[in-house]
């Protein structure tokens, strides 16, 4: 007791600093603050104020049978949850929550119940709801507020009571205020910025999700999808012992006001004696339930823990996802997206009694399921950046890449001001060949180098050394070691290597691009889950949403499909077709919504008003354009995260722009002409000159003079001339072939004399009869192939086209290494501006982004302490 009394006033200010500064961080800032900056504080004064030993403030502030509660209205059970739950009830300023996947709320409503009054800024008589709810006392939470908020609000929000009496002036009335009234705020934004007085005013609360409560959460779903009878049980057993703590908090304050209320002779007093009895029995039968539910609640603990990795794989991916807004603000995703992609992808996961295998199954169904997902939606650019942070990070959460290796290949120093005494080597190159020298796993790489130039040299000039074993003993390295080792070698190499790698560790799969069919697509939309296009040069995929409406059912003639596109004056169109195809179950094509900045919040607003309570078959496509600066972006939060987001950008790379070309035809398409065989000849060829002429757009003005928005619609088209013209003609009209494709067809497009010559040369070498025979060679050591069928021309070109290199468009080798030398170089920059800001070694010790600064400018700190200046 003496002691307690001693700490008591260090722990209330330590507790009371914890309310009032520690909501707006994450788990790891909030530890930092109070083990690293206020408790170190504290016992450096003098006196020392005595602080009670690994003091946890949710002890001090709550109990067991509250937080029960808490679990029991479902507020997630992890630990940080519970510190917002205790800050949000313990505060004296008003909360304001960053809650952009809605956990926050969903306890908040579950909690107050009927009682809490719910109001949106934008809602009408919104300030008449706030004062009658101020006036009779009611808790207030006013949803998705935006960053600037009406300066009506500033009063309520900063508490300035009128001394006359207790009353609040809002607008221009003044209204009495009831001491019982609560207000609560909160916000969808991930990241919002917030005016210095309005954070001082309220106290801000991050409930945004931590990845341990998602995997708990996950957990708790997979369970239920696979075990629905086990996790029924769990449920149960959980709510049941909450239940038991909140009983035995009621049974101990029970017989406390007993006690204070009872007279001098206890013992005297029979009834109490009797209650004192009754309450120990009921406790003892209690805590014997209790020790029973935890045998129980054990032993379904084990089973479920077999389903863990699955959930931990999409906590991970997740929160992947998450981060990809830092690339580009229009890569958002929403919980209850990923929600829906996670269960579908159990449902497709392949069955099997062994749970081990299911489990294995579950995850990679999921993990492929979440990377085609998020694909569509991404830039060419950024899909290989994508796939490299999953393959990272999947790979660091199994303990397959260390964290040292892994920022050592990200951050790469380079040793400045050397000379490469090697002449196939760059000064560069050779920088970065001294500084990893100078890490235990590459000691003496340098001298290695100097000394076995040839082999080296063999290494460094082949054609693709990323499928090459590195010399002497250096090949035994592992896969990253070698990434690294690569890096420093053939920088211009690395987007290829980094393909290889994923393609070893992750499979095939996530580096092929597979076309999704819109189709599929569009089963995976719904009334709450509108289509959303990101528009690229010279593309128009809104033609997908008509052909498949006609096959649906749902076009302009019969009133079913109404295409709106938008600019001045077109918004009140689009509103009431929104309101009839949510009434009558129509698609609604929304073109250009970034033409109309000032409707868009009006644009998210009205769909999600209509997301619950539209008919089921109620369907919004929309496009626009993305932003060309980040700063530019406005898109809303809201229509981005609910969407399925589809670009229509050309793939990377010769062999996955011959296949996309390819997709545009079906084998149907190779059966249609009656001169089939030439048909499919010049068909293939035509899909190999499309795939060169779009591709060469990476080359710069090596490629073309200018840049030419090539797109499918060229190849279609021109597919259509060849049949029209086989058909009409006996034999195959090559030059005028030519002349329609050369100059009309992708010849429109070319503006430059130069660029036309070349476009017309390529026509020349890849149309020729030569080809209807089998001796035309569209690239080197890649012959036209022969009469085959639909997959069998898929698997020709995985079979025999050659590795990438400008050899396939014709171009000389070297006409690559400055476009991919950038491109490595942006990669791995990117990559690492995606790693976590806390990253665990195997040690279990957390290494922040700042302990790296920390530790980088200490020596030079060390060094101007010694210097003296003279001004």
């Amino acid at each position: 007791m003496h002691t307690s009394e001693k700490t008591l006033p260090g722990d209330i200010l330590l507790v009371s600093a914890f309310i009032s500064y520690v909501g707006c961080f994450t788990k790891h800032y909030r530890r930092d603050l109070m083990e690293k900056m206020w408790l170190p504080l504290l016992q450096k004064l003098n006196p020392i104020i005595p602080i009670t030993h690994n003091l946890d403030p949710i002890k001090l502030l709550t109990d067991d049978a509250t937080i029960a509660v808490w679990n029991n209205e479902g507020l997630p059970s992890d630990g940080m949850s519970t510190e917002n739950a205790i800050i949000l009830t313990n505060s004296d300023r008003w909360p304001l929550i960053i809650d952009p996947q809605l956990q926050g709320i969903k306890w908040i409503k579950a909690k107050y119940g009927e009682q809490l009054v719910v109001v949106r800024l934008d809602q009408k008589n919104c300030l008449d709801t706030l004062e009658l709810a101020i006036t009779r006392g009611n808790t207030v939470l006013i949803e998705n507020l935006p960053e600037n908020l009406d300066p009506v609000l500033d009063p309520l929000i900063g508490k300035n009571l009128i001394k006359r009496g207790r009353a609040l002036k809002i607008g221009d009335r003044e209204i009495e205020f009831n001491d019982s009234f609560q207000l609560i705020l909160h916000t969808k934004l991930a990241n919002p910025h917030y005016k210095p007085e309005l954070q001082a005013q309220c106290t801000l609360i991050n409930f945004t999700v931590t990845r341990d409560g998602l995997e708990d959460q996950l957990l708790a779903e997979v369970v239920k999808a696979e075990r629905p009878d086990l996790e029924e049980l769990k449920y149960n057993l959980t709510k049941q012992q909450n239940d038991f703590k909140i009983q035995l908090k009621h049974l101990e304050d029970d017989l406390l006001s007993r006690l204070s209320s009872a007279g001098g002779n206890f013992l005297g007093d029979t009834a109490l004696v009797e209650n004192l009895e009754h309450t120990k029995a009921t406790a003892q039968e209690i805590q014997e339930k209790v020790a029973e539910a935890r045998v129980t609640s054990q032993q379904i603990d084990e089973a479920r823990e077999l389903y863990r990795p699955a959930a931990a794989r999409a906590s991970l991916l997740y929160f992947i996802l998450n981060d990809l807004h830092k690339i580009n603000p229009i890569y958002q995703f929403s919980l209850k997206a990923f929600r829906v992609v996670f269960h579908k992808a159990i449902e497709r996961s392949e069955a099997n009694e062994d749970v081990k295998i299911r489990v294995s199954s579950l995850i990679d169904t999921i993990t492929h399921s979440v990377f085609l997902y998020t694909t569509r939606g991404l830039f060419e650019k950024d899909k290989l950046i994508f796939a490299a942070q999953m393959t990272f990070q999947v790979l660091a959460s199994q303990g397959q890449v260390g964290v040292a290796e892994l920022d050592l290949l990200l951050r790469f120093p380079i040793q400045p001001n050397v000379v490469s005494p090697i002449d196939f080597l760059t000064n560069n190159s050779w920088g970065a060949i001294r500084s990893l020298s100078q890490v235990d796993e590459f000691r003496n790489l340098d001298r290695d180098i100097e000394n076995s130039v040839k082999r080296w040299r063999m290494f460094c000039e082949c054609e693709a050394p990323e499928r090459e074993k590195l010399p002497g003993e250096w090949k035994g390295r592992s896969d990253v070691q070698r990434l690294i080792i690569m890096r420093a070698l053939r920088p211009d190499r690395m987007t290829h290597a980094m393909q290889t790698f994923i393609e070893e560790r992750m499979g095939k799969k996530y580096v092929e691009g597979e076309n999704i069919d819109f189709s599929q697509s569009y089963e995976e939309s719904g009334p709450s889950t509108p289509i959303f296009f990101i528009l690229s040069p010279g593309v128009n995929p809104l033609k997908e949403v008509e052909q498949l409406g006609q096959r649906l059912g749902y076009t302009c003639d019969n009133g079913k499909l109404h295409n709106v596109s938008l600019g001045q004056g077109q918004e009140k169109v689009a509103e009431e077709a929104l309101k009839v195809a949510a009434k009558e179950g129509h698609w609604v094509i929304l073109q250009n919504i970034h033409l109309v900045r000032q409707w868009l919040p009006r644009l998210e607003k009205k769909l999600e008003a209509y997301s619950d309570a539209a008919h089921s078959d109620y369907r919004v496509f929309m496009s626009a354009e993305p932003a060309n600066r980040p700063e530019n972006h406005i898109l809303p939060q809201g229509i981005l995260e609910s969407a399925i987001k589809i670009t229509n950008e050309p793939p990377r790379g010769m062999q996955a722009n011959l296949h996309k070309a390819l997709q545009n035809f079906t084998q149907e398409t190779l059966e249609m002409c009656s001169k089939e065989a030439e048909f499919k000849s010049i068909l293939f060829s035509l899909c190999y000159f499309h795939a060169c002429v779009a591709e060469r757009r990476k080359f710069g003005a090596q490629g073309w003079n200018r840049p030419y928005p090539f797109n499918t619609g060229d190849l279609t088209i021109s597919v259509n001339v060849l049949y029209n013209y086989l058909e009409a003609n006996s034999k195959v009209p090559w030059e005028d072939l030519r002349y329609l494709f050369g100059e009309i067809m992708y010849g429109g497009h070319i503006t430059d004399d130069w660029d036309r010559v070349l476009c017309r040369t390529y026509l020349e070498e890849f149309l020729h009869p030569d080809q209807l025979d089998g001796e035309l060679y569209l690239a080197p050591s890649f012959p036209c192939p022969p009469n085959l069928d639909y997959s069998g021309y898929h698997s020709y070109i995985d079979t025999y086209l050659p590795s990438e290199s400008p050899h396939l468009y014709g171009l000389h080798p070297n006409a690559e290494i400055g476009f991919l030398t950038m491109t490595s170089e942006h990669l791995f920059k990117t990559v690492f501006e995606l790693q976590p800001r806390d990253m665990g070694n195997s040690g279990g010790v957390v290494i922040t982004r700042e302990d790296k600064v920390c530790q980088s400018y200490q020596p030079v700190m060390h060094i101007l302490s010694l210097c003296r200046y003279h001004v």
